[in-house]
């Protein structure tokens, strides 16, 4: 899993017991075998890139407030990807 992924994963992990849909995402990553972000957001369902929609912008934004640039641009690439 490349460090964009993990980055997601990180994330995601604090959705998981109040929103099915991270809950369903997360497992996905866990269970799929990805090298890279792009076969991850192909393999999405609309539902999905919805709430990936949703929860993104967020999250980046509290990257950049924790001064985490790294963080906020590998979930960024993520982000553009379902746009």
């Amino acid at each position: 899993m490349d460090n964009t992924l993990a980055y997601l994963k990180e994330i995601l992990s604090n959705y998981t017991d109040d929103h099915s849909e991270g809950r369903f995402i997360y497992k996905k990553l866990i269970e799929g075998d990805y090298k890279s972000e792009g076969p991850f957001v192909r393999d999405l369902t609309q539902k999905e890139i919805h709430f990936l929609n949703n929860i993104l912008p967020k999250e980046i934004n509290h990257a950049k407030e924790a001064q985490d640039e790294k963080r906020a641009y590998q979930l960024n690439e993520v982000y553009e990807l379902l746009l």
